[in-house]
């Protein structure tokens, strides 16, 4: 995906600026033709001549001192993509507000490739209200962001602010960049996690979902070219998968409304989620007091978000649900669950697994499936990576798209 292309490699300053050397590496090894673009501020936290070495060309950093009269134009035609990583608050604010102070932030509002921020800031300036809204204006006019993970900071500090690490950039450039690949323009809707239903202000019903298997597949949709909204309940404890949109939720119904928004144009919705049954009818505003003795918890039925999909969706959309049961001795077999929630749900897929089986629960790193079709298609994964079912599951998905093409051609 990434050979032959051209890819202004901007690197801003923030000592996070020493991953950019190797981003570069990877890109460069992708087979990518590198330009590197450095603020005065990055030349302070990683040398030139370390850039220059590895790179497809020699850094550039000033709008005066090179031999073209507008190197900024020249650069931002030239681009296949732009990435800037880091990306620190100042770049970041700089591009929002339409400000061109140096070669890097022309180069960002000359060029009309695609450009994948990686932002790299201390936690208390990426929770800052003018850095997120900066983000969301940037998001709104169709920047793409890796989003920074947490971890150890600089000064021995700790949080949000980390700078993704060089593999997740290079594979989100990877899927910026894959429109030829297998799923090239495809649109997907993945969900993912337990949901969570208040009882009061501290209290809530939910269950123990961890979110990997969801994040599993939409990294393996986004691998493949795809354009993936990642609606999540887990956003905060999971690294998202590089070229993926997040969008966090926490009840059924705010994953309902988001899902139903995000599906309207989709070609794929995948429904991983553990989306609860039932939700409390009247949650408390404040906390209950156990001075107060047991809560009377009247519940209510959830919004069933994929059967609602199900009456609801396009010609030519792919569905997909999961099904997490427990198989009992002598009672029903994983493919009948998935069978029959194939009908009652309006389904094309589904992917069921036996959460009481020794390592296909829910918090692992590994699980046991069946993936049943509409079409009669039935196919056991045996336990292995989630990545590994991800995998699995993404070519279920990519074989139904093939055999829809040509009737959604018809219906152009």
């Amino acid at each position: 995906m990434l050979s032959g292309r051209r890819i202004v490699l901007g690197v801003s300053g923030g000592i996070a600026a020493y991953k950019a050397v190797e981003v570069c590496r990877r890109l460069v090894d992708a087979g990518a033709f590198v330009s590197p673009v450095m603020t005065a501020g990055a030349a302070r936290f990683v040398g030139e001549a370390t850039l220059s070495a590895l790179a497809s060309e020699p850094v550039r950093r000033s709008l005066w001192d090179g031999p073209e009269p507008i190197p900024h134009t020249k650069l931002g035609r030239s681009a296949d993509l732009v990435v800037v990583a880091p990306a620190t608050a100042r770049v970041i604010g700089a591009y929002a507000a339409g400000i061109s102070s140096d070669l890097l932030t022309a180069t960002l509002l000359a060029t009309r490739a695609p450009v994948l921020l990686c932002p790299a800031m201390h936690t208390e300036m990426w929770e800052h209200p003018a850095v997120r809204e900066n983000v969301a204006t940037l998001r709104r006019r169709g920047v793409h962001l890796v989003e920074p993970g947490s971890g150890r900071l600089a000064g021995g500090d700790v949080g949000p602010g980390r700078l993704a690490e060089p593999a997740d950039i290079v594979a989100a450039a990877e899927a910026l960049l894959g429109t030829g690949g297998p799923l090239g323009g495809v649109r997907a809707v993945v969900t993912a996690g337990g949901t969570r239903e208040p009882i009061d202000a501290v209290r809530f019903v939910g269950n123990r979902s961890s979110g990997k298997q969801g994040y599993a597949v939409a990294g393996a949709l986004a691998r493949r070219g795809a354009s993936v909204v990642l609606v999540s309940t887990v956003s905060g404890t999971l690294q998202a998968p590089a070229g993926a949109t997040v969008v966090a939720v926490e009840t059924a119904r705010e994953m309902e409304q988001a899902v139903l928004s995000a599906a309207e144009d989709a070609d794929v919705v995948v429904m991983a989620a553990a989306v609860a049954d039932f939700a409390p009818k009247a949650p408390a505003a404040h906390k209950l007091k156990k001075s107060d003795g047991p809560p009377e918890v009247v519940l209510e039925p959830t919004p069933d978000i994929l059967a609602g999909l199900g009456a609801r969706r396009r010609p030519g959309q792919v569905l997909v649900g999961f099904a997490a049961e427990t198989v009992r001795p002598g009672g029903p077999d994983l493919g009948s669950y998935a069978r029959a929630k194939l009908e009652q749900k309006g389904a094309d897929l589904v992917v069921a697994n036996d959460v009481a089986a020794e390592g296909s629960g829910f918090s692992g790193d590994t699980n046991a499936v069946v993936i049943v079709g509409r079409d009669g298609t039935e196919r056991e994964v045996p336990l292995t990576t989630k990545d590994s079912v991800a995998e699995a599951v993404v070519d279920a998905i990519g074989r139904l798209l093939s055999g829809r093409a040509p009737q959604e051609e018809d219906q152009r």
